[in-house]
């Protein structure tokens, strides 16, 4: 069974709130068909939430110990019949953390940084190269009067 600290239980608990239950248990108890569903949503999610049908608080707390020692999961936290788990996926974040490849193209030989070039000055939205007749804010700066359609 994965442990936590309290400031990793605080974080992953404000991740869960916004979640959804992906599994629900219902009258026929923790099966081993309702296990093996936390458990892919587990290896897909990392973190779950589980609603939990017509059970007391004991008989709750029973399917959460059990679901996380069977598992290897960790209890994040319950709430009434809402019951978050979580267990750490190494798949998930190597899939992330993949390096981007960046392709640079081979500097010519007597050519300068273009760093150290004076180029053509980026165009910004705050200073547009051209007016735009027929457009409102735009069109002010040309020399054409405006037009007003007729009503």
């Amino acid at each position: 069974m994965l442990t936590l600290t309290p400031d990793e239980r605080r974080a992953l608990r404000a991740q869960a709130h916004p979640l959804k239950p992906v599994v629900m248990i219902a009258q026929n108890g923790l099966t081993a068909a309702v296990l093996k569903e936390i458990e892919l949503a587990l290896k897909s999610h990392e973190l779950i939430k589980v609603r939990v049908f017509d059970a007391e608080r004991e008989q709750r707390d029973a399917w959460l110990a059990e679901a996380c020692e069977t598992l290897g999961a960790a209890a994040v936290q319950r709430i009434g019949k809402i019951l978050v788990l979580y267990r750490p996926n190494p798949e998930l974040h190597k899939a992330a953390e993949a390096p981007k490849t960046v392709r640079k193209t081979p500097a010519k030989a007597g050519a300068k940084a273009s760093a150290d070039r004076p180029g053509k000055p980026v165009p910004t939205r705050s200073t547009p190269g051209k007016p735009v007749a027929n457009r409102r804010g735009v069109a002010r700066n040309s020399t054409k009067p405006r037009s007003r359609p007729a009503r």
